[in-house]
């Protein structure tokens, strides 16, 4: 299990909640379960209006942190990630701070989802 912190200035309080790792869920589909208003328009990873920042709160060594070309695409394009950005989390695993929530799958991690 994960627990996955939601944060936001939209809701009154920040929620944590629990998501199976291994089950491939998005974050999207964690947070619509939940009734998390995380913004989506496509969910597809085509738009970035699902754009949000997360932050693993392990000290251990992140998860596989897989980017879909569309999300890299889109992340580069908003200015939220850099080459070598994508460069360290497909060779060293070490995950960019801004993903999409309909593209990233939830590990077994605890982690801060801030929108």
């Amino acid at each position: 299990m994960a627990n996955v912190t939601f944060s936001s200035p939209r809701m009154k309080k920040d929620i944590t909640v629990y998501a199976v790792a291994g089950d491939t869920q998005t974050l999207l589909a964690v947070a619509r379960k939940n009734e998390i208003p995380v913004e989506f328009e496509c969910e597809n990873g085509e738009c970035g209006s699902c754009l949000l920042e997360v932050t693993v709160l392990s000290d251990k060594t992140p998860h596989g942190v897989a980017l879909t070309e569309k999300e890299k695409t889109v992340l580069r394009f908003a200015g939220k990630i850099t080459k070598e950005q994508i460069e360290q989390a497909e060779t060293s695993d070490i995950p960019p701070p801004w993903r999409l929530a309909c593209q990233f799958v939830v590990r077994n991690e605890d982690i801060l989802v801030k929108f």
